[in-house]
């Protein structure tokens, strides 16, 4: 693994987002923290989410994305990207989806964070962006970033040191994107995800369910 480094964290509220002739509330637009910020169960102090069913809760509490891949994607669509342009919490260094495993389990500040899902990307990445079909590429690449639950809540400084206190047993985050977005007729990493309980709740009985239809047949 890479030397980690905390490059920057953010927070927004919901705002009115407006795409194509198509507005909608989000809080994918955020602003960096300059100074110190408690991090509690489900947010950092000052972020807040406009779509509590899909967004939010203990299991989606702090969004992380490497900030290596913005130059891949500056570089492959021509674009240039505005800072937390995914809408991220935590933008790192070092801990790629390759890098990171569901259970690891990180301090940041006073705060201990858990890796626990993937982040499974949706329609205002392209109306923050402007790229139309960024889903399909997150999809495409893994380059999706991933979700953290809170263990112990604290206070967070700016340029907080990050350090790894325990190494997950599950699998990484980019071989789960692959499970979800190229392999989801592996019944066996999908039973190896559902029997993981570090993993997400949500994640676990979605691929449950899924499992369940492929058993039957019916998927």
């Amino acid at each position: 693994m890479t030397q980690m480094e905390v490059v920057r964290i953010s927070v927004g509220r919901p705002q009115a987002l407006t795409h194509n002739g198509q507005t909608l509330d989000s809080a994918i637009s955020k602003r960096r923290v300059e100074g110190r910020v408690y991090l509690s169960k489900v947010n950092f102090e000052g972020d807040e989410q406009a779509d509590l069913v899909h967004h939010g809760g203990p299991d989606k509490a702090v969004c992380a994305y490497p900030v290596e891949h913005y130059a891949y994607w500056e570089e492959t669509l021509a674009v240039k990207l505005p800072e937390n342009a995914f809408g991220e919490n935590l933008t790192l260094r070092g801990l790629t989806e390759r890098d990171v495993r569901i259970g690891d389990i990180y301090q940041i500040g006073g705060a201990v964070l858990q890796v626990c899902q993937p982040r499974i990307p949706c329609g205002k990445i392209s109306m923050r962006t402007g790229v139309p079909n960024f889903v399909k590429l997150f999809k495409d690449t893994g380059y999706t970033g991933y979700y953290l639950r809170v263990l112990e809540e604290g206070d967070v400084d700016a340029n907080p040191e990050l350090v790894l206190l325990e190494r997950g047993q599950g699998m990484t985050i980019a071989e789960v994107n692959h499970v979800l977005f190229h392999d989801d007729a592996n019944r066996d990493a999908m039973r190896r995800i559902i029997g993981d309980e570090a993993a997400a709740g949500s994640l676990r009985e979605m691929l449950a369910k899924h499992l369940e239809r492929l058993e039957k047949g019916e998927a």
